[in-house]
């Protein structure tokens, strides 16, 4: 070959390169705040949590209802609906789940205005009912998301953009402390779900737009990606995905690890509020409250990110020990509530324990999904990964708010340390695994 041509082909492979970089980065940077913005439209709720005992007079166990509904109905749909997302693709799992997001955050707030329902049995059904609908369309997110990114990222740097992801993600958990706090107070509650419906309805469009599931679809090249679907030709079947998810030993241990998970992160994430307002007597639009939940919002991002980084670099792709590391400080964080030493060490210990449950989660649902079930059945391996973690989270509603009706405050630390414990073992057993790649990759 002519050094002219040789140089022809170099130029045409920089420009590839540049163009795929550049389309990549519009993807991701779409579906990632389309995700943050349906984070606020599922953490909302935490910040109504007291609101609605206040305005209907239910106890923790009524407002644990709806949560525990919610919650086993998320799981159990990210199960179903993985092999669905798998099928139709990222794309249009995305566009049905903030579409859902969008109608039932409304109807929620709406359920306010229902006079004729009442404030009892009738109003609380309603409210559950909704909320477990919204949590249906909800789960349809996480798969989207880990379909889309899997077959635009390689596996050796998906734990760095899987951490920047979950600190994009962080980002509407944020949004909703900052702003969830201040709405609950300055306007009805139901504007804490108005808010994060308009905002959602703003991305859906933006990911008709823009988003690609591969690229493919936009005429690139397809990318290797070298994870376990690498190699493999077999159509894409729900047969097929179930059977690469369900008979892989590794990916079987990581959906009980995040079972514990689930307990863990929700039993944290639903209650935190409401044990700042009644166990250390701060209000949600309280400086103190303010500068707390922004650290613990920081945290999660400093978790996902780290995370991602030293899975990649320093244990070379593999994702038990960073998730070991991450159960392991959830462990003496949680042992540090339960004490309850002083105000300053509370907020430490819920800062670095928001830390923990991010690293955990990206590892596991974020990045294994993506390793241990390949590009063709990432989204079932994630269904299963996060369906395991809120049928675990769906124990925290009924079953915590009434542990704290009955023995109170004191009981809510230590009824989760045994979760991170058993997380931590788990993790410990898969330290050295890694997904197989078919061709010797």
């Amino acid at each position: 070959m002519s050094t002219t041509a040789t140089a022809g082909a170099a130029s045409g492979a920089l420009n590839h390169t540049m163009e795929f970089r550049k389309r990549r980065a519009l993807n991701w940077l779409v579906l990632g705040f389309t995700y943050a913005a349906m984070y606020m439209g599922r953490y909302n709720l935490s910040m109504a949590n007291k609101s609605l005992s206040n305005t209907y007079g239910w106890d923790k166990t009524q407002v644990g209802a709806i949560i525990s509904s919610a919650l086993l109905i998320y799981g159990i749909s990210a199960m179903f609906n993985g092999p669905i997302a798998d099928k139709i693709g990222g794309r249009k799992a995305m566009l049905i789940g903030a579409a859902g997001t969008v109608v039932f955050n409304l109807a929620f707030g709406l359920g306010a205005y229902l006079g004729f329902l009442g404030t009892g049995t009738l109003l609380l059904g309603y409210f559950t009912t909704v909320w477990s609908l919204c949590a249906y369309f909800q789960s349809y997110s996480a798969l989207a998301l880990i379909k889309v990114n899997a077959s635009w990222f390689h596996i050796r740097e998906r734990g760095v953009f899987s951490g920047i992801f979950g600190s994009m993600i962080q980002s509407g958990r944020a949004l909703i402390f900052f702003v969830g706090g201040i709405l609950v107070v300055m306007l009805p509650w139901q504007w804490v779900f108005f808010v994060p419906a308009m905002i959602v309805g703003v991305m859906t469009i933006l990911t008709y737009l823009y988003v690609m599931d591969a690229p493919e679809d936009c005429g690139l090249p397809p990318l290797d990606v070298q994870d376990a679907s690498s190699g493999d030709t077999e159509k894409v079947s729900v047969k097929y995905v179930l059977r690469k998810v369900l008979t892989n030993p590794v990916a079987l241990t990581i959906a009980f690890a995040e079972f514990c998970t689930g307990f863990v992160r929700h039993g944290f994430e639903q209650w935190f509020p409401r044990y700042m307002q009644e166990a250390q007597g701060l209000a949600l639009e309280s400086p103190i409250f303010q500068k707390g939940a922004g650290a613990v919002v920081i945290a999660g991002i400093l978790g996902a990110l780290t995370a991602g980084t030293l899975s990649d670099w320093v244990f070379k792709g593999r994702r038990a020990p960073m998730a070991f590391l991450g159960y392991a400080t959830q462990v003496i964080c949680l042992a540090i509530v339960w004490k309850a030493p002083s105000m300053n060490w509370v907020i430490l210990a819920f800062v670095l324990n928001s830390f923990a449950i991010s690293i955990v989660h990206s590892m596991l649902s974020g990045t294994a999904s993506m390793d241990f079930g390949g590009k063709k059945a990432a989204a079932t391996a994630a269904g299963f990964f996060d369906g395991m973690q809120y049928i675990g989270g769906s124990v925290v509603g009924v079953g915590m708010g009434w542990m704290l009706e009955s023995f109170g405050w004191g009981a809510w630390g230590p009824s989760m340390i045994g979760f991170s414990l058993l997380g931590a073992v788990l993790m410990a057993f898969l330290w050295n695994a890694r997904p197989s790649v078919k061709g010797g990759h």
